[in-house]
């Protein structure tokens, strides 16, 4: 029989249901999320749910609202239907910049303890979108595990020039290497699991999250796809955010992401760059670009070879992304200030006329 805390509840949790006297609403996590439907699981049933009507209308931005992975307090009012009252507090908020909005960011998924990056070692390796990766992991003080699969597509030497990449760029990371066919590396995996941590998978559309999934819970749970004979590879299946429990620990199951854009990710560049964090404090002068300047410690380093070059180009991309989101959102903020206090004073001497 499940208890509560199969499914991540803590005490902290517990003491915040207490403190906000929510003692008389029953507790359940957020499962699925569709538009503005929610399925929400607790130790005893599945809901279908929907929000109260003051949370819906007094929410100022989505961060007010339920997202997968939340913890909320319902009421039932019907055979497997219940309100959502209350969100509660995220000890974590995994995020990235929304697609085609400037200044705008997308929540994957919220209370995640550990993230399973997954790339496919035969075609969808890339570096570069792996420290992406490891960047908004980092920024929400999540823990990374670097999964490749699909190793038995390659060679042995292939795979090790791979994993040499990685330790030449990437410092302290664990990476497991895997095969969802031949079921090399899952147990690795399953080491790595905890029951009532959450695991969020991250990686592009047909790296095999679902597949691996079905694999660690050891039945068909989720749809997967075929291989597609003109790309070899997956084809993508997933199209929503899925909390699946199981006795091993809680996953997340992410649709593919084409895009990891970066937000106000200042702590995760840092963390994901270290080196380069580093060696900056060494420059002469402290608002040093590290693109020009003379006596840069960054530049210099990159050009006796102590930091890749393609690791410095990464960098300095992500941070020329995070410095225009944050211009973006800076924009945004003046704008709303500014309509405002616009709609202030018309209110006022709309108020003035009338006397």
């Amino acid at each position: 029989m499940m208890i509560i805390e199969d499914l991540g509840y803590d005490s902290e949790l517990e003491k915040y249901r207490k403190e906000l006297k929510l003692d008389s609403f029953d507790i359940g996590r957020v499962i699925l999320e569709h538009k503005d439907r929610y399925v929400i699981k607790t130790k005893n049933t599945e809901y279908d749910a929907e929000l109260i009507g003051s949370l819906r209308f007094t929410a100022e931005s989505k961060y007010d609202l339920p997202a997968v992975g939340d913890w909320v307090a319902i009421s039932e009012y019907d055979d497997n239907k219940a309100l959502i009252h209350a969100v509660y507090p995220r000890h974590s908020i995994l995020e990235r910049k929304a697609v085609g909005k400037l200044s705008e960011t997308q929540i994957i998924a919220t209370n995640i303890d550990f993230a399973l990056i997954i790339q496919s070692v035969n075609r969808d390796f890339n570096i570069n979108r792996l420290e992406r990766y490891l960047t908004i992991c980092y920024d929400s003080k999540i823990e990374p595990i670097v999964v490749l699969s699909k190793i038995d597509l390659i060679e042995k030497s292939e795979l090790e020039k791979i994993l040499e990449k990685i330790s030449k760029r990437i410092k302290n990371i664990s990476i497991i290497a895997l095969s969802n066919d031949s079921h090399i590396g899952l147990d690795k995996i399953k080491s790595k699991l905890t029951k009532g941590k959450t695991y969020c998978l991250l990686g592009s559309s047909g790296v095999g999250k679902s597949t691996l999934i079905n694999n660690l819970v050891g039945k068909e749970l989720m749809t997967t796809g075929g291989i597609s004979n003109s790309i070899d590879r997956g084809k993508h299946i997933t199209t929503h955010r899925e909390l699946i429990v199981t006795d091993n620990g809680i996953l997340i199951d992410n649709p593919g992401m084409r895009e990891v854009g970066i937000a106000d990710s200042t702590g995760g560049l840092e963390k994901t760059f270290e080196t380069i964090v580093e060696l900056s404090k060494d420059c002469k002068f402290k608002d040093c670009t590290h693109t020009t300047e003379i006596d840069c410690a960054v530049l210099e380093a990159v050009s006796r070879g102590e930091i890749d070059a393609d690791a410095y180009e990464n960098y300095f991309k992500m941070e020329k992304e995070k410095e225009h989101f944050e211009s973006s959102v800076a924009e945004k903020r003046k704008k709303d200030k500014d309509f405002g206090k616009m709609i202030k004073h018309f209110k006022k001497t709309r108020k003035s006329n009338k006397y």
